[in-house]
């Protein structure tokens, strides 16, 4: 009934009052959008204007960023390191007389061997050389995370190469690693480094070391260039001279061998006919050569305290170095059997490992951001020597800090800056969305 009079009165007849008429669609229309605000649930302006904003300018970052990440891919990477920037580098690798070892000269497997490279700032922790019907990769696990990109040449030569071609670094169980062809083993091989901060390619050289497969596992007998070096060494200073062979005339100084900048990793000092692989009782992965980067494996003990265990915040303090590095303070103390563990969030994302009493502990952010590391608490009030190793200058470099950590000022966890702005922001998002959800409620009660 109330149909039929709506539609009696909207098509009134030529010279009727329409007043009335336009007043009754007027109050219809906003029935009828009444009820599909009630019926139909949505999110009031004041929640999704925002959001949309947001998406907006996140779309045209992304937009923006597209170019530039296909840009970076394709170009970028025609920059060549001079000799100014090298730092400390050795020519000759091998010694006197050595022969390269191919890959159809060993039997098909995985072995541990040394290496030695033609700089210090190219450190290799551990080298695992894989043969497979004559030939050889090698997978590289890198005491730094400072390269991007390899390429197995010279610098010039990757430069002009195409992306495609280049190897990209791994993570392996927090390691940077990379997998390399291997021409042959006792030889000199090209290998040029991207580094991430430079931004250009470093030319290398790497040496992998032949003494270190097992005797039975060569389908010849390995020579003792050990005894030949020194013979040669013998022999030029028995004649007052260099000779030939580069020597220096000092007994058991290696042929060709530079003034100590090469960097050895310890399995390739092993002496011929042995496996290379270091006695288990060395603990752990051995260091750099004998350098400060050496890991003893065995982890400082923890000072005891005399709290629960639970989360704690303490005060630290950094020195030395230049003065410009810092990290949080407080900074978080986990107490766990009676010991306490400190997590450092450094002020710059450069320091990718530290060691304390000889252990080596690796950066623990894994998003690119501030540097992070949880060591054991060895002592309070005290300062405890620490080396962190930072690659902000482009090839890492190793700095001696100094911690400590005041035992008077252990409290909340709540007290560290980062968990206060934490809780300060969640607080502000819950604001936010209960300002919006009441500003909805009170318009549609108003509405109704």
């Amino acid at each position: 009934m109330k149909k039929k009079m709506r539609n009696h009165r909207t098509h009134m007849p030529p010279g009727a009052d329409r007043s009335f008429t336009a007043c009754r669609s007027t109050q219809v229309r906003r029935q009828r959008k009444r009820e599909i605000r009630e019926n139909d649930f949505s999110f009031p302006p004041c929640i999704w204007r925002p959001c949309l904003r947001i998406l907006t300018i996140a779309c045209c970052l992304f937009l923006l960023a597209v170019p530039g990440v296909r840009a970076l891919a394709e170009e970028g990477y025609e920059r060549v390191a001079g000799s100014s920037s090298m730092g400390k580098t050795s020519e000759n690798l091998a010694p006197y007389g050595m022969t390269p070892v191919s890959g159809d000269m060993i039997e098909d497997g995985e072995y541990v061997v040394g290496t030695e490279c033609s700089s210090s700032f190219f450190r290799i922790e551990e080298a695992r050389l894989t043969v497979r019907d004559g030939r050889m990769t090698a997978l590289l696990t890198m005491y730094s995370s400072s390269y991007l990109l390899v390429y197995p040449g010279t610098a010039e030569e990757a430069a002009a190469a195409p992306y495609e071609d280049y190897i990209q670094s791994e993570d392996l169980d927090g390691w940077d690693t990379f997998t390399i062809p291997v021409e042959a083993l006792d030889k000199e091989l090209d290998l040029a480094a991207f580094s991430k901060k430079k931004k250009m390619w470093y030319p290398r050289k790497v040496l992998f070391h032949a003494s270190d497969i097992p005797a039975d596992s060569l389908r010849f007998v390995y020579p003792d260039y050990d005894r030949i070096s020194e013979a040669l060494a013998l022999y030029d200073a028995e004649n007052g001279g260099t000779g030939e062979t580069g020597e220096t005339g000092e007994t058991g100084t290696e042929a060709g061998a530079s003034s100590g900048d090469a960097v050895k990793s310890p399995v390739g000092q092993g002496k011929a006919g042995t496996s290379g692989v270091p006695d288990a009782s060395a603990g752990g992965k051995a260091g750099n050569g004998g350098s400060a980067s050496t890991d003893s494996g065995d982890t400082p003990q923890a000072a005891a305290l005399d709290i629960e265990d639970g989360r704690y915040s303490i005060e630290t303090v950094l020195a030395g170095g230049s003065g410009r590095a810092s990290v949080t303070s407080p900074t978080w103390l986990t107490v766990r059997e009676g010991r306490g563990y400190a997590r450092l969030l450094w002020s710059s994302p450069y320091y990718d490992y530290l060691i304390l009493d000889g252990k080596k502990y690796t950066n623990e952010t894994k998003d690119g951001g501030s540097s992070s590391f949880t060591i054991p608490v060895t002592a309070y009030d005290e300062p405890v020597e620490i080396i962190a190793d930072t690659t902000a200058m482009g090839d890492p470099v190793e700095i001696n800090y100094t911690l400590t950590f005041y035992s008077d000022t252990i409290g909340s966890w709540k007290r560290v800056p980062q968990e206060g702005a934490r809780m300060v922001l969640t607080w502000a998002v819950l604001f936010i969305v209960a300002g919006g959800i009441a500003n909805h409620l009170i318009k549609k009660r108003r509405r109704s």
